[in-house]
């Protein structure tokens, strides 16, 4: 029977008292103030209220770059590196290592991700982001698989490269520690000892990894674009860089909150030891550049990148608050910092706005 606002509307019986909230349920309600980003007492589960809003926003701002390689052509990559003459030996064997890198890389990251840092972070938005941070290693991933078979390269070659290429290899044997050691099923946080593990690993791969063992790669695939060669793989590549670079900023806010929130565990000690990381990763990116580059290409060479990796190591330590480990380094590429910025509206080639849209935006005409 429908309802007639002439109706006369009797008032609906209170619920029994098995259905009401007691003084204890409400008792139990997550207070914002009482989050922590570990060794939280809350229910992880209750996303809000919400205390760390940047993590939230960084999680939305995620969604909404989303994107997917085959949006990208390839064809243009496919008939140069075909073409006897499209690229030179040096050249082809750049490409080649940064693929032998990369396509491994954002697989440890993710996996870092979901067998580690998700189980021990407690702050729900956290959480959040870490999750979409996950999916997007997944994404890129996708990507350097799907410039690996547009170009037709040897996937067995490519994707071994992580076994047999010592420079790969030796960036990827410095990481794979900080993995398994929060990776471990009977690791816990709680200890002053415990959280550093966990601190460290986070350091690790939020500045380390995504914020210096990506940026030769980067670097040189962007200046293969810039001169109007495998354009589809740098584009691609601007896109991960874009996602890389969120990546790398949510890891420091992470790292400075929880510093913050347990400042036991910023010791004189364990600064020394991030430090000694520091330097021997600039030293392992730096090998890569001289194994990738033994000649001049595309106006680059290996000595231009020390100054690079070392700018960047100064960029990473001060967001920490750490000092600079290399007084008066500048930027030899400053093109690149326009990329790692974000400040461009369009790539530097030109051939599509760079704003990533979200399906619903998508104009299939």
């Amino acid at each position: 029977m429908s309802l007639s606002w002439d109706d006369e509307v009797t008032s609906t019986p209170a619920a029994p008292a098995s259905e009401t909230a007691s003084a204890a349920d409400i008792a139990k309600r997550v207070n914002a103030d009482d989050k922590r980003i570990i060794n939280a007492k809350t229910d992880v589960n209750q996303l809000v209220p919400f205390k760390y809003k940047w993590a939230w926003d960084k999680y939305l701002a995620g969604c909404a770059n989303h994107w997917m390689p085959q949006e990208v052509n390839m064809q243009r990559d496919i008939e140069l590196w075909k073409s006897p003459n499209g690229l030179s030996e040096d050249e082809r064997r750049l490409v080649k290592r940064n693929l032998g890198f990369f396509v491994t890389a954002d697989s440890l990251a993710a996996n870092n991700i979901v067998l580690g840092t998700y189980r021990h972070i407690t702050a729900p938005e956290c959480r959040q982001y870490l999750l979409r941070q996950a999916f997007e290693e997944a994404i890129h991933t996708h990507a350097y698989q799907y410039i690996v078979e547009s170009l037709g390269l040897d996937e067995k070659e490519i994707f071994n490269a992580y076994n047999e290429i010592p420079s790969i290899r030796d960036k990827d044997q410095f990481l794979i520690p900080f993995i398994e050691v929060i990776n471990d099923p009977e690791f816990k946080t709680g200890t002053i000892e415990n959280d550093q593990k966990l601190l460290r690993s986070v350091i690790v791969f939020a500045c380390l990894m995504e914020g210096l063992f990506f940026y030769v790669g980067f670097t040189q695939i962007l200046a293969l674009g810039r001169q109007n060669k495998m354009t589809g793989a740098a584009e691609q590549y601007q896109y991960i860089l874009r996602d890389e670079s969120m990546h790398c900023n949510f890891g420091i806010d992470l790292i400075n909150t929880i510093k913050m929130e347990n400042p036991q565990l910023w010791t004189a000690e364990f600064r020394e030891e991030i430090k000694q990381l520091f330097l021997q990763a600039v030293e392992l990116e730096y090998r890569y550049a001289e194994d990738t580059m033994p000649r001049g290409v595309l106006g680059l060479n290996a000595p231009m990148f020390k100054s690079y990796l070392r700018f960047i190591a100064n960029r990473r330590a001060v967001q920490i608050g750490l000092d600079p480990l290399f007084p008066n380094e500048e930027n030899p590429f400053p093109w690149m910092s326009e990329m790692i910025d974000l400040k461009k509206e369009r790539n530097f080639f030109e051939t599509r706005v760079t704003e990533y849209q979200t399906g619903g935006a998508l104009n299939w005409d």
